[in-house]
């Protein structure tokens, strides 16, 4: 094939960015927008030897999973890959797709899946929408202007730098159109400029906001490209109005970065964070924390994560711990838990969350977790005589890369009963569920949860048990 060719295929799978799959004579197309079961008319837009990108230009017979989606953006915007997928059949694709990695990469086999694998955790509906929206606690707007020079904000078009001008994101929560609107009336009449990032100029470069889902408290960040906002005392005022408003600061940020956040926080009114809760644990939330934005489904992944580790006591460690939320669900539970966590200000969150919880028995280290960890095995064997340290549950929640080998192997070594991986990317879960495979454990539990319906991201937790040999 080559670009240019216009061609009827049928999508029959749906790739890692959400693009529909086809074959035409053997030849795998990849489609931004169709979803498994249409039937379209397509343009090639790029053509490699064995596979190519096409552009959906009709579709011929639509699946018979097609919804109309909810967000009239969804097409243009980066946000939603799936959004036009029916839910039934997303959670569908989502579970399949953690199970698929866990056969071909993790070789474990497909009649222990079937044994082990319980259903995947979706969202439960809305009362108004027949799938669920607004399920996100925080998002972050990019401030650019238009042609004419009216400043706007919205969402990036999938993989450009490009703004799609929407106030009215169906993810996020529904207070969020009216700050923007605030904001960019604000802008609009004291002439203050988006930032340019290509000739670095302007001073508003994103919107980012938060939202406590049990308390209502709500948090509005600017980020600035300089050390003050003119007549940022009449936007607090204005905003302070808003029902619910507990926060609102400056972010500094004038690096020629694509990073959203600057390290210096400047509050114009409030306080500097809002509180939250997960379950009955309370956190303290600050404009730099990270904090899942899916407080409903998260819940649900953590408390699993708890059920998984089977903790009466104990010594557990939690490797990649961030601000400590599953540590102080397993701290509760009465066990012993030795948080790890590489950035220090999350640190610093975990400790001030387990204070404010009034949770003792948990204690946290700064540093990486395949360093810090494999020295502390290293000091105790020292300072105990050769004795082994042990550990009797490990968990692990790590970045989309998933573990080092040299962690996986020190994990090993401290020989807990039970492992517990939770994944945001269930292709390196896979990869590490095969090391772990090979070096004494076996997969006896495992889920997935959505925690982000309508993209193709899913979230899943795995329970491995040692086994003698």
């Amino acid at each position: 094939m080559q670009k240019n060719d216009i061609f009827e295929i049928e999508i029959t799978d749906i790739g890692v960015n959400g693009e529909g799959i086809g074959k035409v004579d053997g030849y795998t197309v990849f489609v931004k927008d169709a979803i498994i079961g249409d039937i379209i008319e397509a343009k090639l837009m790029k053509a490699k030897k064995s596979y190519g990108y096409a552009r959906l230009a009709k579709i011929l017979r639509p699946s018979p999973d097609r919804v109309a989606p909810v967000c009239p953006m969804a097409r243009k915007c980066g946000g939603c890959q799936i959004q036009e997928m029916s839910y039934e059949k997303q959670l569908e694709f989502k579970e399949k797709k953690v199970r698929g990695n866990l056969a071909r990469i993790g070789g474990v086999p497909e009649e222990l899946l079937d044994c082990i694998m319980d259903p995947i955790v979706g969202m439960e509906e809305s009362a108004a929408l027949s799938a669920p929206f607004y399920y996100r606690n925080k998002a972050q707007f990019p401030v650019g202007e238009d042609k004419e020079g009216n400043p706007i904000a919205g969402f990036y078009a999938g993989r450009t730098h490009s703004i799609i001008p929407n106030t009215s994101c169906a993810l996020g929560v529904k207070v969020n159109e009216k700050i923007l609107n605030l904001i960019l009336d604000f802008m609009r009449e004291y002439k203050i400029k988006p930032y340019n990032e290509t000739a670095h100029e302007g001073i508003v470069r994103h919107v980012l906001i938060r939202y406590g889902f049990r308390t209502k408290e709500i948090m509005v960040c600017l980020v600035v490209n300089a050390e003050q906002l003119p007549h940022s005392e009449t936007l607090a005022e204005r905003l302070a109005e808003i029902e619910g408003m507990t926060s609102i600061t400056l972010n500094v940020n004038k690096n020629r970065t694509n990073v959203i956040l600057g390290e210096e926080i400047k509050l114009i009114w409030g306080q500097e964070y809002i509180t939250d809760y997960i379950g009955d644990v309370k956190y303290q939330i600050s404009p730099l924390s990270f904090y899942q934005v899916n407080p409903v489904q998260t819940e649900k992944l953590y408390r699993l994560a708890v059920e998984y580790a089977g903790v009466d006591g104990g010594t557990v460690w939690d490797l990649y711990c961030g601000i400590g939320t599953i540590s102080l669900f397993l701290a509760k539970e009465g066990c012993r838990v030795y948080g790890v966590e590489i950035v220090p200000q999350a640190v610093e969150d975990a400790r001030n969350n387990a204070r404010i919880n009034g949770i003792e028995n948990v204690e946290f280290f700064a540093g990486k977790a395949e360093e810090v960890l494999p020295e502390y095995y290293r000091e105790y064997e020292k300072t105990h005589g050769g004795e082994k340290a042990h550990a009797d549950v490990i968990v692990v929640d790590p970045p989309r890369k998933g573990c080092e080998e040299t962690l996986l192997k020190t994990m090993v070594d401290m020989r807990p009963e039970r492992i517990v991986y939770v994944s945001c990317d269930s292709a390196t879960l896979a990869r590490d569920v095969k090391y772990l495979r090979e070096n004494g454990y076996e997969v006896v539990r495992g889920r997935a949860v959505d925690q982000f319906p309508h993209t193709v991201h899913v979230e899943c937790v795995v329970l491995m048990s040692r086994v003698e040999k």
